[in-house]
């Protein structure tokens, strides 16, 4: 019987045909997407009066506090042992809050991991426990300050416990995840080997997600370092208090002073994290074994 000779020229046609065909839908794709998001922004900015005008005066006013930020007058005669005294107190408000929830967090990111808790009666309790993280990580750090404050008054304690309160929320659910991430087959060979299940969870599951805690523990301690400013302004003490204090009195200088500390010491939170980065998680390099 003949065989038919394949005509690959026609079959490459076809080929090119339908990548330009894809092509061209891509590209209308993005051309709807990038038409809908700028009518969505004159839609924004018409319903809520933003017109050229108010923009342009905004944007001359800016320029003016970015001017006052960058001339320090009278530096001498700046309280600087209490500007630096209220940065410490932020930095052991986040210290405390953030060290007290990965406290919690960590041994109930066991109970809410799906890997972990299952089972016909587990289940349900790694459902609860989820859903509490949801209720605590759900509600803004700021607003969680505005309840303290009312609890147990002005003060670093109301910033320490809101802190608290959303990175164990927080923290609880991103140390669960990492637990459902890891590989099974660890945790088998303990059992093979009579583990039990403390141990289980110890060696075979702890060990391999120890990075991902790390990591997000240290991640989480930079990230409140900018947020504790904010808890400052609701009344929970720190550097926020100071923050508030100079823009009501317009001493844009002050702040600028400020915002400067607090940039550095994140960047020196950051070489921090780096250096046990590298210890913990990358690790050092063994050498072999050289015979002499």
């Amino acid at each position: 019987m003949p065989i038919e000779p394949v005509n690959k020229s026609s079959e490459y046609s076809q080929y090119r045909q339908q990548i330009y065909a894809s092509r061209t839908r891509h590209k209308l794709l993005l051309l709807t997407c990038t038409v809908a998001i700028m009518v969505y922004y004159l839609l924004f900015f018409e319903f809520n009066g933003l017109t050229a005008t108010r923009l342009a005066e905004g944007l001359v006013q800016l320029s003016q506090y970015f001017l006052r930020m960058f001339v320090w007058q009278n530096f001498s005669q700046w309280p600087l042992g209490y500007y630096f005294s209220q940065l410490a107190i932020t930095l052991g408000i986040v210290f405390a809050g953030t060290i007290s929830a990965t406290l919690l967090a960590l041994p109930l990111s066991f109970l809410a991991s799906r890997k972990i808790m299952s089972g016909f009666w587990l289940t349900p309790i790694g459902i609860i426990v989820r859903r509490m993280f949801d209720v605590m990580r759900g509600v803004d750090m700021a607003i969680w300050g505005l309840i303290f404050i009312r609890a147990v008054g002005m003060g670093p304690l109301a910033g320490v416990l809101a802190i608290f309160i959303q990175d164990a929320g927080l923290l609880g659910k991103l140390y669960a995840e990492s637990h459902d991430a890891v590989d099974k087959r660890p945790s088998r060979g303990l059992s093979a080997l009579g583990a039990k299940h403390l141990q289980k969870h110890r060696f075979g599951i702890f060990t391999q997600s120890f990075p991902q805690f790390l990591a997000l523990t240290l991640y989480q301690i930079e990230s409140n370092t900018r947020s504790a400013a904010v808890l400052g302004f609701v009344g929970a003490g720190g550097i926020g208090l100071v923050y508030a204090e100079n823009m009501r009195l317009w001493n844009w200088d002050v702040v600028m002073f400020i915002t400067i500390m607090l940039v550095v010491m994140v960047l020196v939170l950051d070489k921090v994290s780096e250096i046990l980065r590298k210890k913990y998680i990358i690790g050092e390099d063994i050498p072999l074994y050289q015979p002499k």
